[in-house]
């Protein structure tokens, strides 16, 4: 076997060692996260993104095929049609049952893709059934959350400094001070609202992505499937800080959420009495 030969083969078991150990690490390890060089979506933590995998799926086997069906005929069309196979062009201008065809066939594949689409919209739009409701307030350049079923807990969420992430190991641009915590399998409504500018409220691995508009209360939902913490950001740009405007979701069984609860209402002592009745009032609406 020749020197080239063995390099090549060396070279192409290593490389699969790597993308292997990156495989099987990646869903514990880095599932709630961006990854580096990473294509699709990050790995599913809740009911609507696991409906959002479908319907990607789904919509990409058609755009393949019709991709595919189209260049094959473009291929047909260059030797078949060429001025060397028919040096005598065909004076064809019509045809009835093609000019029918290729309206209705494209028709009929957009509304086969229109009724998932407008299914997975109204499914992640609202639930009926929330066990809490979690108001999100976005600031320049903060979140902001407000528990209205846990006696008005509210607190902020601020991105932890380069320097600190560095020295505590922290993950820089998404670790945040406090987090917002939810129960695992619960069905969690959010609320999200704006003080100033337009933010969006985008946490990838569980299909959350909601404006947070000045004026507007909009509403969403979430229900997390695992423990872990789940990250996002900003999804609008919003001013200079935009990209430090990070979002972090801690997912923790029912009575560790409970004792967090009885330990926050400490932490983040606050007297508001407006924010319940806010989100009494639009829940009330909107029903």
């Amino acid at each position: 076997m020749t020197k080239p030969m063995q390099f090549f083969r060396r070279l192409m078991a290593v490389c699969t060692a790597i993308l292997s150990a990156g495989a099987m690490a990646a869903p514990g390890a880095m599932a709630q996260q961006p990854r580096p060089w990473q294509m699709g979506f990050q790995q599913s933590f809740s009911p609507v993104m696991d409906r959002i995998e479908s319907l990607h799926t789904g919509v990409l086997w058609v755009i393949t095929i019709i991709t595919l069906f189209v260049g094959a005929l473009l291929v047909v069309v260059m030797l078949k049609f060429n001025r060397k196979a028919n040096p005598t062009p065909s004076q064809t201008s019509h045809h009835t049952g093609l000019e029918i065809a290729w309206t209705v066939i494209p028709i009929l594949i957009l509304v086969g893709i229109a009724i998932p689409s407008f299914r997975l919209v109204f499914f992640q739009d609202r639930t009926n059934d929330a066990a809490m409701t979690i108001k999100v307030t976005a600031h320049q350049w903060y979140w902001e959350y407000t528990y209205p079923d846990s006696q008005n807990l509210n607190f902020r969420s601020d991105l932890i400094p380069d320097d600190e992430a560095r020295r505590t190991g922290k993950i820089r641009l998404l670790d945040v001070d406090n987090p917002m915590v939810v129960p695992v399998g619960k069905n969690i409504r959010i609320l999200t609202s704006s003080t100033e500018v337009i933010h969006s409220f985008f946490i990838p691995s569980l299909g959350v992505q909601r404006y947070a508009i000045p004026g507007r209360t909009i509403e969403t939902w979430v229900n997390v499937t695992a423990p872990g913490i789940y990250y996002g950001q900003c999804n609008q740009i919003c001013g200079k800080d935009h990209s430090r405007m990070p979002i972090a979701v801690r997912a923790v069984p029912a009575e560790e959420f409970d004792a967090w609860v009885a330990e926050a209402k400490k932490k983040f002592a606050t007297d508001t009495t407006e924010a319940p009745v806010q989100v009494a009032a639009v829940t009330e609406r909107q029903r």
